[in-house]
């Protein structure tokens, strides 16, 4: 892209032999949608686009990497939220691109696993599953372009996690290639392994920091026969917490989704799509949008059950109105109407997103303390809040003023912002991350914020598998 030395000229050449005209390129025509993250708030460059077609390919260009010292930078589907995958801009980088390693190797209905390799794109691996009359238990708003390897290297969460875990839960072994090239095989799935160290723990999370995951074997699980989806108007967040229990008592292990969408939300929601009709006729303060899932049984049966317990909240006084999906198709509206908040926020102008977590309990009375502070302290702001209650995780977003400047107010106002949103979610003992990753976004206030011994943790162990600091550098961590 721009002029470049000799020593890396000579690199650039190597991995245009190795990996051929559709594994490397340089043109800007090629490079130029890869190079800015999914929010637009990072744009970076670099020397080329490495795409490797299996994991001997990926061995090897990270060992020619190594040898001349030329950092790395893994991506999947850039749909990522903190900036984790996108080059800095120096333009010594390599972009490693995991989209052509797109292969789901095997699908063992019997053993209810496969092993995708890490460009599989997650809702192809969805319909892979059920295909087989299996599924795969995580999803989330951006499944047409998230990647397994990404998913894996962030612990994604998704609508899911109330359930069955985030990303960490599902995979079962792993495939990856290490800073000096080596290949981490630990594709076999075994119930039972205390051979020392748990290593493919260290890897996902972990942000392409430590390794370069290429493959994972994942777990499967028996298609759902039944399925129940209600929206319900609320009055009062802590109302939500109160019936949160209520459906998990009444509905036992069918209850997989307990989304709260706030008045704001969903307004924004509906005016952003012009085919969206609102579920109800009043829009209520808040509201929760619940699923229930089983293996056994029918539709009818799991939704009178559903419909039984929020009848007795109506009449507690505890929801204020209710409405049940009567058919896959206004369930999947529901889910719509919640999968594109973000979308919705977006277009209202600019915006600090925060995806954070506290402890499920301490959620309603973090949101409606915290709301006010925000408010309150940068003048114009408007605070909301939406997501996963079910295990204490939200997306508490920071609207600018209307006359806010994009790209300068998030620079300048959006960062004092997101430092005051996060020390308030530390005082509450939370997480300043809960499922989208540190990326380049959050480095500086976990780095404030974090256990000054368990950064030291991370650093010894970044320090001990990547030596060079050549994986993702200026992500996670920075010494």
């Amino acid at each position: 892209m721009n002029a470049i030395s000799p020593p890396l000229s000579a690199f650039c050449a190597k991995a245009s032999e190795l990996l051929g005209p559709k594994g490397w390129m340089t043109q800007v025509e090629d490079l130029e949608p890869w190079l800015t993250d999914w929010r637009g708030r990072y744009t970076g460059k670099a020397l080329g686009l490495a795409s490797p077609a299996s994991t001997q390919e990926v061995a090897a260009l990270v060992k020619l990497c190594a040898e001349h010292e030329v950092p790395i930078v893994p991506q999947g589907g850039n749909s990522g939220m903190a900036g984790g995958a996108t080059p800095d801009k120096s333009g010594t980088s390599v972009l490693l691109s995991m989209r052509r390693m797109n292969a789901i190797r095997s699908l063992d209905a019997a053993a209810g696993q496969a092993v995708c390799e890490a460009g599989v794109i997650l809702q192809t691996f969805q319909e892979a599953a059920e295909a087989a009359d299996l599924r795969f238990p995580l999803t989330l708003g951006g499944k047409g372009s998230a990647t397994i390897g990404g998913l894996i290297s962030t612990n994604a969460g998704g609508t899911q996690v109330l359930r069955h875990g985030t990303m960490r839960a599902q995979v079962l072994g792993i495939e990856a290639v290490l800073a000096d090239g080596s290949i981490f095989n630990a594709l076999t799935a075994l119930k039972k392994d205390n051979r020392g160290f748990d290593l493919k723990q260290l890897l996902i999370g972990s942000e392409g920091t430590l390794g370069i995951v290429t493959a994972a074997t994942l777990r499967l699980l028996p298609a759902p026969r039944a399925r129940a989806t209600a929206w319900v108007g609320l009055s009062a967040l802590p109302d939500a917490r109160t019936l949160l229990r209520r459906i998990d008592r009444a509905l036992g292990n069918t209850l997989e989704g307990f989304e709260i969408v706030p008045r704001h939300c969903l307004e924004s929601v509906l005016a952003h799509l012009p085919d969206a009709r609102a579920p109800m006729d009043d829009h209520h303060p808040w509201n929760a949008l619940i699923e229930c899932v089983a293996i056994e049984g029918d539709d009818a049966a799991l939704r009178e059950k559903l419909e039984e317990a929020l009848a007795a909240a109506v009449e507690d006084g505890l929801v204020a109105d209710a409405v049940i999906a009567t058919n896959e198709r206004q369930a999947d509206d529901f889910w719509t109407l919640r999968d594109s908040i973000s979308a919705a926020e977006r277009a209202l102008g600019p915006a600090m997103q925060h995806d954070i977590s506290v402890p499920v309990e301490k959620m309603p009375e973090f949101i409606l303390e915290a709301s006010p502070l925000i408010e309150a302290e940068f003048a114009g702001t408007r605070a909301v809040a939406f997501g996963h209650l079910g295990d204490g995780n939200v997306h508490f977003h920071v609207l600018a003023p209307q006359d806010a400047v994009p790209g300068e107010w998030e620079e300048a106002e959006g960062k004092k912002v997101s430092a005051r949103v996060y020390d308030l979610v530390s005082a509450w003992g939370g997480s300043i991350s809960a499922e989208h990753g540190i990326g380049q976004m959050k480095v500086a206030d976990l780095k404030r914020l974090a256990d000054p011994v368990a950064l030291d943790l991370m650093a010894r162990v970044k320090d001990a598998l990547d030596p060079k600091g050549l994986l993702n550098p200026g992500k996670l961590l920075v010494k």
